[in-house]
């Protein structure tokens, strides 16, 4: 039996973290940049994610709306959703990656957090509170408690933990620049036609690509 697939959602699936598309559309934008620069510091994740989005105060259905005008999931994850089923572990929200799957025609299983959309000010409400015993804060690695080996594909500063949890690793981005400062092995990607190439073993062609006579 071949390893589960486990996805970061946000500057993973999506082309450009939409996290950071929402609160610089509709959120406090000295504020995020404030607590990104905290963040590892004086400040956990999830603190720095409820204190940027408190500062979010639109209807959830127009930020939804937006989000699904603006927000693309990344080449190649249509196909391999539908080859392997990979389970989506976010740092961010169902309220907000549930309806992309439904325009993209997908249904995965997600592990995200939830909203608490109020007016004066949006409230995260995070699936994991117990610290994790290796990095000593809440993060994804709890998701995967009796999961056995997977295969896990990431880009960010919340897949740090529960990457060095894996059998095998795609990275890009902080979590490639990550894993190179902690010497932790893995396989850079750049789209999922990449990480299907090297997992699967064959040769696939992105849509609107010549074959060739030879292949």
């Amino acid at each position: 039996m071949r390893e589960q697939l486990v996805v970061d959602w946000d500057g993973t699936v999506t082309e450009v973290d939409g996290l950071h598309l929402v609160l610089s559309e509709f959120g406090d934008v000295d504020v995020y940049e404030q607590a990104e620069e905290r963040l590892g510091r004086s400040l956990t994740l999830h603190e720095v994610i409820a204190f940027e989005f408190e500062t979010v105060r639109a209807p959830l259905s127009d930020v939804v709306a937006w989000v699904l005008e603006n927000v693309r999931v990344r080449p190649g994850f249509a196909e391999i959703a539908r080859r392997h089923r990979p389970l989506v572990m976010s740092s961010g929200f169902h309220e907000l990656i549930d309806p992309v799957l439904e325009r993209e025609s997908l249904e995965l299983e997600v592990r995200a957090n939830r909203l608490d959309a109020r007016p004066d000010g949006w409230r995260a409400i995070f699936r994991n509170a117990e610290a994790c015993p290796v990095c000593g804060e809440p993060c994804k690695r709890s998701d995967v408690a009796g999961l056995g080996d997977f295969v896990y594909v990431g880009d960010g500063f919340s897949d740090r933990c529960v990457a060095q949890a894996a059998t095998r690793v795609f990275a890009r981005d902080g979590l490639a620049e990550y894993l190179d400062e902690v010497r932790f092995p893995y396989e850079r990607y750049d789209d999922f036609y990449d990480v299907m190439r090297a997992r699967d073993g064959a040769h696939v062609v992105p849509p609107g690509r010549s074959r060739g006579r030879n292949t």
